[in-house]
């Protein structure tokens, strides 16, 4: 069997501060810093040798790759990072704090935004602080367009890895997970929005020799969220 790791990076400063974070590029607390490094011993400890590794273009999923590549001794391997690995683009909600954002608009239309399928949140528009500091022709995504981003990539990038019995580490974020977990567990869209993925705790995905899976189990127990699904 095969094996597919993914971590969802480090908490944030704006996890932290319980701010939408999607494509503004914010950097991991000494926290997140800690939570990197007990991805990368956890991982250490399967005695893997991986085959590439995989990671968007924010820095908070950079940096906690690299954090737990230090702790492989695998410092000076090839780094493939893409944009499809993105989170969510969380559009105008991009820097607002969540619990600011329920009292403006209430609980029922935030949750709407953050959980449903296929609702995007407000476009990001010209006047919004970040606008500049985020390079993309996106304005805002749900879930179901973050799917649409990331499943090509995974399709044409990965998958075809996996084929081969190659062992992939990839460490991303929340929404793009989900997004891959979706595709790899059929999980319908209804269930799929109330998957929570913690910050830095890797996900081990062992595959059989036709792609279905035969195990799968968060490294770490004592922070592991409930598994949603079956096979």
């Amino acid at each position: 069997m095969n094996n597919l790791i993914l971590v969802r990076h480090g908490q944030s400063f704006w996890n932290k501060e319980r701010r939408f974070t999607g494509w503004a590029d914010i950097g991991l607390t000494e926290e997140g810093k800690l939570e990197a490094e007990r991805s990368g011993q956890l991982i250490k400890e399967l005695n893997i040798e991986f085959h590439a590794y995989f990671t968007s273009q924010l820095k908070r999923a950079i940096n906690s790759l690299e954090i737990i590549l230090k702790i492989l001794g695998k410092q000076n391997v090839e780094i493939i990072k893409s944009e499809a690995l993105n989170e969510r683009h969380y559009g105008g909600l991009t820097s607002l704090n969540k619990d600011e954002t329920i009292k403006k608009y209430g609980h029922k239309q935030v949750q709407i935004w953050r959980r449903s399928f296929n609702v995007p949140p407000p476009p990001m528009n010209s006047q919004h602080p970040y606008k500049d500091k985020i390079n993309s022709q996106i304005s805002s995504e749900s879930l179901k367009d973050t799917f649409e981003r990331v499943m090509p990539y995974y399709n044409k990038k990965i998958e075809p890895l996996i084929s081969l019995k190659k062992n992939i580490l990839i460490v991303f974020h929340g929404n793009s997970c989900r997004s891959l977990l979706k595709k790899i567990f059929n999980i319908s869209n209804e269930k799929i929005v109330e998957f929570e993925i913690p910050t830095g705790n890797p996900l081990l995905i062992k595959f059989g020799k036709n792609l279905e899976v035969k195990e799968y189990k968060y490294l770490d127990d004592k922070r592991a969220k409930k598994i949603l699904f079956n096979v």
